[in-house]
């Protein structure tokens, strides 16, 4: 079998943070992290026409912080911010706890790995070509001034008999590189054929450049003033 590690998990503490930022032990920590999966879950389905991409949630003693990325913020605040009034009643009601909403817009939705491969989901839901929905994503992604993106799927791809994986990409995918910033996005889609699995990566470039040249550029006022 392939050995294959997941692209987020791999970069974590590097250039990439925790979705999750808290720490408990013993059975605290199961029921916080069902706790999680509840509030996520919640979101959701509340906003799920607002392209939510991924919800970040901290903890304090008495407070729980939920950031909601998404692509249409509007529609998570709702009009006079009722939305968001509604979902912060319902998580304190949820959690027990005192609860604060942030909305975080995502300024190009195109090139967002999770909102990519929803979209495809929802298109091959809508019985459209693989194909087509793959190429119409990947120029878009590069338009939008993606460097690379790779695109998989694989089931029962227009309704054949045995299932099978297609893959299109365009530019670098450096998936082995710590320092890349690639995105990553994971989406079902429910046909009547089965399920279809589509993976997204998006290649954003280099996060490590800038702290690399200011060392050297540190390195180099240190040995002028040695000298």
């Amino acid at each position: 079998m392939g050995r294959k590690v997941h692209p987020v998990g791999f970069r974590l503490k590097v250039n990439r943070d925790w979705d999750a930022r808290w720490y408990a032990e013993g059975n605290d920590y199961v029921d916080l992290l069902q706790e999680d999966r509840k509030i996520r879950q919640y979101v959701k389905q509340e906003a799920g026409r607002a392209g939510v991409s991924r919800v970040e949630i901290e903890r304090e003693a008495n407070q729980v912080s939920v950031n909601i990325h998404t692509a249409r913020p509007g529609i998570v605040i709702g009009r006079k911010g009722d939305a968001v009034k509604k979902i912060k009643t319902d998580l304190e009601n949820m959690t027990g706890k005192k609860c604060r909403v942030e909305v975080t817009e995502i300024e190009k939705p195109d090139t967002d790995a999770q909102l990519v491969a929803e979209n495809i989901a929802q298109q091959l839901e809508r019985r459209i070509g693989h194909s087509r929905a793959i190429k119409r994503a990947i120029g878009q992604a590069m338009r939008q001034g993606a460097q690379g993106i790779r695109i998989n799927v694989s089931g029962r791809l227009g309704g054949s008999d045995m299932a099978r994986r297609e893959w299109q990409s365009e530019g670098r995918i450096p998936r082995n590189t710590l320092r890349a910033n690639i995105d990553y996005g994971f989406a079902e889609a429910l046909t009547t054929y089965g399920r279809i699995g589509v993976k997204v990566w998006v290649y954003k470039g280099e996060i490590l450049q800038k702290e690399d040249e200011s060392s050297k550029r540190a390195g180099e006022q240190k040995d002028s003033y040695v000298s």
